[in-house]
């Protein structure tokens, strides 16, 4: 099959095969979006800071302060995606990376304190309606999948003087890390200064208040380690 074909170049994945069959009509419906996701692409790629490869780009996309977006092969931004990349150290998206429908990446809350930005990984996918706030830097790494709904929080606003009003005591901003090959089921919410090891899976609708370290499997509310991936893979 001759787009099965083009898909494993451009992923740089030659063992790349579809697990199901699909008619003519899917085929066409299929590259018909993608040719003018292409074509919007072509459009968005001179406003960025750098683009190595296609960037797919869908419909009603925002894209702000593009100058400080870098990304890398294969940019797919779904319909109505929000970004905004005004920063210190902007918003950087590696390879294969697709944020679906309806995501708001942004860095930056109040124009009075710069925020620090966002970097993702190689081939990573965020899934519909994503909410990254990269006020105190957001680092996902690679191979990391996610569902519907998550939210990632980098800065948290001070409350502790009641002779202040809350707005009046400036925010307090701490980095997230979600480590490589993650699974963050749908609906998971990671506060500020949380760091996730790699091969971490949460399951859907957690809200993570602390650290896990690598190969937890991790759900609840505040989450809690629930199993050991590895301990898993020793009784298979």
């Amino acid at each position: 099959m001759i787009i099965e074909k083009l898909i494993s170049i451009l992923k740089n994945d030659p063992n790349y095969k579809w697990e199901s069959p699909y008619s003519v009509r899917d085929l066409v419906s299929v590259t018909w979006v993608r040719c003018f996701q292409i074509i919007r692409g072509m459009f968005l790629k001179p406003f960025l800071k750098h683009s190595s490869g296609l960037v797919f780009v869908g419909t009603h996309v925002k894209v702000r302060h593009g100058y400080q977006l870098t990304a890398g092969k294969n940019l797919i931004l779904d319909d109505n995606v929000s970004i905004n990349a005004l920063s210190v150290n902007g918003i950087k998206l590696g390879d294969n990376v697709s944020i679906a429908r309806d995501s708001i990446l942004f860095c930056t809350g109040v124009i009075a304190q710069k925020g620090t930005g966002i970097t993702i990984g190689d081939r990573t996918g965020i899934g519909a309606r994503a909410f990254l706030a990269g006020q105190g830097g957001i680092t996902i790494g690679n191979d990391v999948i996610t569902g519907p709904n998550i939210q990632v929080f980098s800065e948290n606003h001070n409350f502790s003087d009641t002779s202040l009003t809350i707005k009046e005591q400036g925010v307090t901003k701490q980095a997230v890390v979600i480590g490589n090959n993650c699974w963050l089921g749908g609906g998971v919410t990671i506060l500020a200064g949380i760091t996730i090891g790699d091969g971490c899976v949460i399951a859907a609708s957690s809200v993570v208040t602390k650290s896990f370290p690598a190969n937890s499997i991790i759900g609840g509310v505040p989450a809690k380690i629930l199993k050991s991936r590895e301990k898993l893979s020793e009784n298979i």
